[in-house]
């Protein structure tokens, strides 16, 4: 038997697993539901915010002079005062409502003395004072978001501003999560002494379809070729496959050969990483072009690293979001970490402040202390413990 070749490093593993993510046809939804979607082209300002120049006070808008001013009428944000100001002239007006002509300057509330409609100043503003000019925001024309931008409620908010009552976005991912093994039972109140109950499937379609994807649960399914056929046959229109457990190599992993029987053809498998070694990644042409399965491993904690590592980036990038990878963070240890072997490891932990303390055992199966973390610390192989209060590279979790 040939030697099997050696894991690949992170960075490589990521970069191979992104090149291969599915294209996604773009689709137009209304705006106010578009949260999470991620935009599908560049979106230009229809129109120019604000339309014209409008007060950043209440108070009184000013014509020519030093003052007093006689007031001669008022604007309110959507009734705006359409007269000229003369010299010596003044007008009313509110917070958000237009200039009126002739006006340069706006005496705020606080700072007027109102006599009888003559209106003089404790403090004359200079010209300009509390105007927002036509186009602080910006101009039609401009870019107001990019291609790959993941809608926040923010930028929901531009893109109405910005004319838009519409837009385009990438079509939401479907993804079917898969997971097996004889030991799992589908009802957690009925285990027998033999099995456990299936956790991995609802925790990693909790997590992808936190990120806005379309997820079909398959399973649990047991051990069986034939079981694993007909599990399989329920993916057959999902963008990307995740599977859980049965890719390592046991007597009984059968994800791999499972694959290779239903048209898949792996693209690597082994990742030089702690927790979460034997990862798959294989390709299997379809109707809509190709799909992409992640097989990740049966270990409850192995499961969640990959799935934060490999499956989160990977729906990211084939909905064309810019920034597919997750983004590390410097933090402080909070406490004494041990020496690392030969893999690079990633070890559960709780933020406190700017530091962040092990979560509980690292264990790949302890489960506590998943629920309890907050990030992950990232640690080079082969390094040698770390003292409390020493820099540490850290990602943070939407968990915990």
């Amino acid at each position: 038997m040939s030697a099997l070749p050696p894991p690949l490093a992170l960075e490589e593993a990521q970069a191979r697993l992104l090149a291969l993510a599915p294209r996604i046809a773009a689709e137009t939804v209304p705006a106010e539901t578009a949260l999470g979607r991620v935009l599908a082209e560049d979106l230009l300002a229809a129109r120019t915010q604000p339309p014209a120049d409008l007060s950043a006070m209440d108070g009184y808008a000013l014509g020519e002079g030093e003052g007093p001013w006689r007031l001669v009428g008022e604007s309110r944000a959507g009734a705006p005062y359409r007269e000229v100001l003369g010299e010596g002239e003044a007008a009313r007006i509110s917070t958000g409502a237009m200039v009126p002509p002739g006006a340069g300057r706006i005496l705020m509330q606080e700072d007027a003395v109102d006599t009888d409609g003559i209106i003089a100043a404790t403090e004359v503003p200079p010209p300009g004072r509390h105007i927002r000019p036509r186009g602080l925001d910006f101009h039609a024309g401009d870019r107001l978001l990019a291609r790959g931008t993941r809608l926040t409620p923010a930028a929901i908010a531009l893109a109405l501003a910005g004319g838009h009552a519409s837009l385009p976005v990438a079509r939401t991912l479907r993804v079917a999560v898969l997971d097996s093994g004889d030991e799992l039972s589908a009802d957690p109140a009925a285990c027998l002494p033999h099995q456990i109950p299936a956790s991995n499937g609802a925790m990693i379609a909790a997590m992808l379809g936190e990120w806005g994807c379309e997820v079909k649960r398959i399973g649990p399914v047991p051990d069986d070729r034939a079981a694993l056929a007909a599990a399989l046959a329920q993916a057959e229109s999902a963008d990307i496959l995740v599977t859980s457990g049965g890719a390592s190599v046991g007597d009984h992993d059968l994800i791999k050969p499972a694959l290779a029987e239903w048209g898949a053809e792996t693209d690597f498998w082994r990742v030089a990483i702690k927790p979460g070694k034997p990862l798959l990644v294989a390709t299997r042409r379809h109707a809509e072009g190709h799909q992409v399965i992640l097989g990740l491993p049966g270990n409850p904690v192995s499961s969640f690293v990959t799935a934060f590592l490999f499956a989160l980036p990977l729906v990211r990038a084939a909905a064309g979001e810019r920034a597919a990878l997750p983004r590390p963070v410097t933090l402080v240890a909070g406490e004494d970490l041990p020496a690392v072997g030969p893999r690079r490891e990633f070890l559960r932990a709780v933020r406190e402040g700017d530091a962040v303390r092990l979560a509980g055992s690292q264990d790949s199966s302890a489960l506590s202390a998943l629920a309890a973390a907050d990030a992950l610390i990232d640690r080079p192989a082969h390094a040698p413990t770390l003292t409390a209060g020493t820099p540490v590279t850290v990602y943070l979790l939407r968990n915990g």
